[in-house]
């Protein structure tokens, strides 16, 4: 796993040199993450512009969207796939409800959708029960993907570690990623969300008046080990990564094809 000096942002990774369970490791150059790209300077769009990238899988909401738009390169063509993914979107909501006009009703309304949000790996578990097919889109086209031009594959939320971070592991666990690997990848965002980042999103809680309790801040900025474990065991108990790509209609000679564009 490599962090890429992409300006303007802070988490944006190539999959890259993940462990696979059987030897060797993930193929890099073929599938990054990162977080939204709406904060890319001038330079971050021309570096944009450098790398093998040219699919884009935007797994926000119409309305995440809307608020911070990716800034892409006007130099040469990517393809935007947009696969919105509501559970998981409460980075967004939360600057959604900042950006109301009343303070007052935002205040209101952050605190109460807060209130109500379940910790990060029940968020998880609910985010893959309803979104197969979302997330079979995603290893469908890295495994589409080629060296002949560029057709490599970023994959981005708002923050880069909780609709990402399922998304990702769910891919190289179905690769043959060694567990501990993919898990240690998905940890590793706090680490890179931290400082500027993560201190704007919770400036824009307590700047509402809302208590920044230890919930909210790990539903903001962490990704403990547990929540993508407990992620991961559900996915268990589903017959496997391999057994819920299927499910959401990844065919086998699909799944075949990721597995040789992502490993050595």
């Amino acid at each position: 796993m490599t962090l890429l000096d992409i300006d303007g942002t802070q988490n944006f990774r190539d999959t890259g040199g993940i462990a696979l369970a059987g030897g060797g490791v993930s193929r890099s150059g073929v599938f990054y993450r990162s977080e939204g790209l709406n904060a890319l300077t001038d330079e971050g769009v021309e570096q944009l512009a450098t790398t093998p990238i040219g699919v884009i899988i935007d797994l926000r909401t119409d309305a995440e969207r809307g608020m911070a738009p990716d800034r892409l390169p006007a130099t040469r063509p990517f393809d935007v796939v947009e696969l919105p993914l509501l559970e998981g979107a409460a980075t967004g909501m939360a600057k959604g409800v900042m950006g109301g006009a009343d303070p007052e009703a935002a205040k209101s309304a952050i605190a109460a959708a807060m209130a109500t949000i379940p910790a990060l790996s029940e968020l998880y578990v609910s985010m893959l029960q309803s979104s197969a097919r979302a997330f079979a889109v995603v290893a469908r086209r890295v495994a589409a993907s080629h060296d002949d031009e560029p057709t490599a594959v970023v994959v981005h939320c708002t923050a880069g570690k909780d609709r990402t971070g399922v998304a990702i592991a769910l891919v190289l666990d179905a690769i043959g990623a060694d567990r501990d690997a993919v898990v240690a990848d998905y940890a590793s965002s706090a680490g890179y969300l931290a400082g500027p980042w993560a201190d704007r999103m919770r400036a824009m809680v307590t700047g509402m008046g809302v208590p920044l309790t230890e919930q909210i801040d790990e539903l903001l900025t962490q990704t403990p080990a547990s929540a993508i474990e407990t992620a991961l065991a559900w996915v268990d108990a589903q017959g496997g990564s391999t057994a819920y790509l299927r499910s959401g209609g990844l065919t086998d000679d699909e799944l075949a094809s990721l597995r040789r564009r992502l490993t050595v």
